[in-house]
């Protein structure tokens, strides 16, 4: 479970230091949804500078120059790839037509092994699932909306990303995994955070604390696009089918329930002596919240399977073959 957050000033009424205590507060409050490493990324005269560490973010100091119009965040939970070797850590930088861009990821992928392969794309030290929207862009070639489509269409699992690109055109693609965006029109401001509870908790220690805003609505199989002078483009894609059990179900007939009960697990798993990164990486591989609770009766089989799960390139397998593996 990660966070992303960030930015984009589009008319710069806000000054320099306003907006670095935005990002700090951003950072601090996210948190609570993962303390191994954090890491912003922007754009500084067409130069992309990515600045992360292993690190929780109250322990991080960020430095914003005047110029830079928007910022991407990032606090991660690690599931995969060491965050000691921070080149695991989010965002991450890619290139595509000379370009460079920068991705961070809230979710977990479970095809990038059979897709590195599938299509060809170069082995690489980076050992975050992640990594593979990265380099599906670059093998594409460009940022647009029919290559994000198409990478949004190809990986397979739970994903919110942000992507910005040179002209510090924010990107977002959801996918099941949620993101809230506020717009302050009259400052001319767009906040944006993993959870509704981190953007509230950050806002209200920054001068935006009882400043007008609309949520900018966002669903997902949406690519929303805000340039640098605020404009809005949305394209879609179509949503993989989430997995659950041994059976394949469009998420959006039953995801407000869903999301209910997984808050629910989250927030109680702590008492089986279990991490929310462990139970969050087991609902994305397909079960439900009600199969994960079941296992965490058996803490030494939940975490022998996790690791045989998270280190397969298979699809993820029914719940009959996990409990056989373990």
């Amino acid at each position: 479970m990660c966070s992303l957050f960030g930015y984009l000033d589009h008319k710069g009424k806000i000054g320099s230091k306003a907006l670095q205590r935005l990002v700090q507060k951003l950072a601090d409050a996210a948190e609570e949804r993962g303390t191994d490493a954090t890491g912003i990324a922007y754009f500084q005269h067409e130069k992309l500078h990515i600045y992360k560490r292993p690190k929780p973010a109250h322990k991080m100091r960020f430095h914003i120059p005047s110029s830079v119009r928007t910022v991407m965040g990032h606090t991660r939970f690690a599931t995969q790839g060491s965050e000691k070797q921070n080149w695991n850590n989010h965002p991450f930088a890619g290139k595509a037509s000379g370009d460079d861009f920068a991705l961070a990821h809230n979710g977990i992928l479970y095809n990038d092994k059979t897709l590195r392969r599938s299509q060809h794309l170069p082995e690489t030290k980076i050992e975050t699932d992640s990594y593979i929207a990265v380099q599906l862009l670059e093998h594409y070639g460009s940022i647009t909306p029919e290559t994000m489509q198409k990478m949004a269409e190809t990986v397979q699992g739970s994903f919110v990303f942000t992507i910005l690109d040179k002209q510090q055109t924010l990107h977002i693609i959801k996918g099941s995994n949620p993101l809230h965006i506020y717009h302050f029109e009259r400052s001319g401001l767009y906040v944006y955070a993993s959870t509704e509870s981190i953007l509230k908790a950050a806002l209200s220690e920054t001068i935006l604390k009882k400043a007008v805003y609309t949520e900018i609505p966002f669903h997902e199989g949406e690519i929303l696009s805000i340039d640098c002078n605020g404009n809005i483009t949305r394209n879609t894609f179509v949503p993989e089918p989430f997995i659950t059990g041994n059976k394949w179900l469009p998420q959006s007939a039953w995801y407000d329930d869903y999301l209910y009960e997984e808050e629910l697990l989250l927030d109680n798993c702590k008492y089986y002596g279990v991490s929310e990164g462990a139970v969050t990486t087991l609902l994305a591989y397909g079960y439900t919240p009600t199969e994960v609770e079941d296992m965490l009766m058996d803490t030494t089989s939940l975490e022998r399977s996790l690791r045989q799960v998270m280190y397969s390139d298979e699809a993820p397998p029914r719940k009959e073959e996990f409990y056989a593996q373990g």
